[in-house]
């Protein structure tokens, strides 16, 4: 799951992005007001973290300024502002939750994936297909009731597609949606790692829209 980061505290930023990787997020991370706008509008990521007393533009201007745009990306923000006013004109602006520095990692990666659930209407953690469950807080996955290893870009590639079960995604939404800046796509990855899912899942779980993508359907189709 991408997400970005707004945060212009060097050490911290370092510190967040490497412990939300670790969860299993693909994080960006921006340094200003600014730059944080401009990525939230593009509508590739799952949720932000977006610090409040960020340069250039203050991160609640930001905030109002993506809602006034009808940009509804989940947006939790994480800030030194503790008094009760402040959080309640934080959510007042449009922020989904409000977290108070220091903040433990733990808790940062349960409140993104709950913000990211609700977003899309999913009451619980686990998602199911079929006989294939994934529980995306232990990052784990089951087929038939028996546990099977993943690598770490097929479970991303799984989410992302039993996040939007019954949606068609795009080989290039699945991309943005799997892989943060810096990392070289091969054009033919999201094929290979569907291929893979496919002989460790079922061939029918993930099916092909000709010209258009890839599909998870709540029931897949038998053989």
């Amino acid at each position: 799951m991408r997400i970005l980061l707004a945060e212009d505290d060097d050490m911290l930023g370092d510190g967040l992005r490497a412990g939300l990787r670790q969860a299993g997020f693909q994080v960006d991370w921006v340094r200003d007001g600014m730059a944080a706008e401009r990525e939230l509008a593009t509508g590739v990521y799952a949720a932000g973290v977006l610090d409040l007393g960020l340069p250039l533009k203050d991160g609640l201007d930001v905030l109002k300024d993506l809602r006034a745009r009808k940009i509804d990306t989940p947006i939790l923000v994480l800030t030194a502002r503790d008094a009760v006013p402040d959080r309640v004109v934080g959510l007042d602006s449009g922020a989904d939750d409000y977290v108070i520095k220091p903040v433990d990692l733990i808790e940062l990666a349960a409140r993104l994936r709950s913000l990211v659930r609700r977003s899309l209407g999913q009451v619980q953690e686990t998602l199911c297909a079929g006989t294939v469950v994934l529980d995306a807080a232990a990052r784990s996955v089951s087929c038939q009731g028996e546990l099977v290893q993943l690598s770490t870009r097929e479970f991303d590639l799984l989410h992302a597609l039993m996040r939007n079960v019954g949606r068609v995604l795009t080989r290039e939404q699945l991309e943005q949606q799997m892989y943060s800046w810096g990392h070289e796509v091969e054009s033919n990855a999201i094929e290979v790692h569907i291929h893979h899912l496919r002989r460790k899942l079922g061939a029918d779980l993930i099916q092909t829209v000709r010209g258009v993508g890839y599909t998870v359907q709540r029931e897949p189709a038998a053989s």
